[in-house]
């Protein structure tokens, strides 16, 4: 499994040791519910009715199903191998660490803090810069939403936008020149029901 699992990273380009790879798995699985949580558990009898009355089966996972975690933890594992720490996006874009500290303060950057302090996603950085039209887009972006649904929605092809005829990201759109504005509009619906 340690074979497969670093032609996999190097695939990925990911820059971390097996060992150091799971280990960002487990601690991404030990945050998320438990492995096999009772669904009927978060909700009242009532809900519980309805919801079966519409057939939504509340009954907790079974042996050989798929874990529905598996991706989320890979996506956390991968996102916190690839974030920069405040010191190395502080030389990134050649400042003072406490400019980079002002900035996730004033929702001019995003990131999380762990145990060795702030991480931040790699995909908001290009060369020694921000990504163009980051302030507007991350001003839109509802403060409940973490880090992880950030990274997906600036990642994930948008029908939207659109560049020669083709779909692109939020990240491809702003490197491209494009306005940050409907970028900024579909940021704002993150965590809405579509």
């Amino acid at each position: 499994m340690t074979v497969a699992l670093k032609d996999t990273l190097a695939k990925a380009g990911l820059r971390v040791d097996a060992e150091e790879f799971l280990a960002l798995v487990e601690e991404a699985a030990s945050r998320l519910a438990p492995g096999n949580p009772e669904p009927a558990q978060y909700f009242t009898a009532d809900q519980r009715e309805a919801l079966t009355e519409v057939g939504l089966d509340l009954s907790p996972r079974r042996d050989g199903e798929p874990d529905p975690r598996a991706r989320t933890v890979a996506a956390h594992a991968v996102l916190a191998d690839s974030a920069l720490s405040a010191g190395d996006a502080a030389r990134a874009l050649g400042v003072d660490p406490s400019r980079i500290r002002h900035k996730l303060a004033a929702r001019r950057l995003t990131g999380w803090k762990d145990q060795g302090g702030w991480r931040l996603p790699a995909w908001q950085f290009t060369g020694g810069a921000t990504l163009p039209g980051l302030e507007v887009v991350l001003a839109a972006v509802p403060e409940d939403q973490p880090a992880l649904v950030v990274a997906a929605f600036m990642t994930t092809r948008q029908d939207d936008l659109l560049i020669g005829g083709e779909r692109v990201t939020p990240r491809q759109w702003l490197l491209a020149g494009g306005p940050p504005e409907p970028v900024a509009a579909l940021a704002s619906t993150l965590g809405t029901a579509a």
